[in-house]
């Protein structure tokens, strides 16, 4: 799996009119967080080659670009968590998943 760097508040906007046409996963992710690792260890081990042309998936590193995880709370009115998945579909978060309810199988159901 190919995650690509979610770095600048310009690429947020963009991914929000992405969202339109292309599903969009956000990972929200700690470096410093076990729980995190391990949530992420589990997408990259479960992610097939072709779901990368069902969804576009981000990563966001908390730790280096704190201000877009905010903007991504302000604008959706998801609550911030670490680690967290969301789902965006039509600019709008349809699904949402922290901590140890990040399952990939879920996370299909939505896509």
């Amino acid at each position: 799996m190919i995650w690509n760097a979610l770095t600048s508040l310009t690429t947020l906007e963009e991914l929000w009119e992405t969202s339109v046409d292309t599903p969009v996963l956000l990972f929200k992710h700690s470096t410093r967080c076990s729980i995190s690792t391990t949530a992420l260890d589990r997408m990259l081990r479960q992610w097939k080659t072709e779901d990368s042309q069902k969804v576009l998936p981000y990563y966001l590193d908390l730790l280096n670009y704190r201000p877009i995880s905010s903007a991504i709370a302000e604008r959706t009115g998801v609550e911030h968590q670490s680690p967290q998945l969301l789902l965006l579909k039509n600019k709008q978060v349809v699904w949402t998943a922290s901590h140890w309810d990040i399952d990939y199988s879920e996370l299909w159901k939505y896509v």
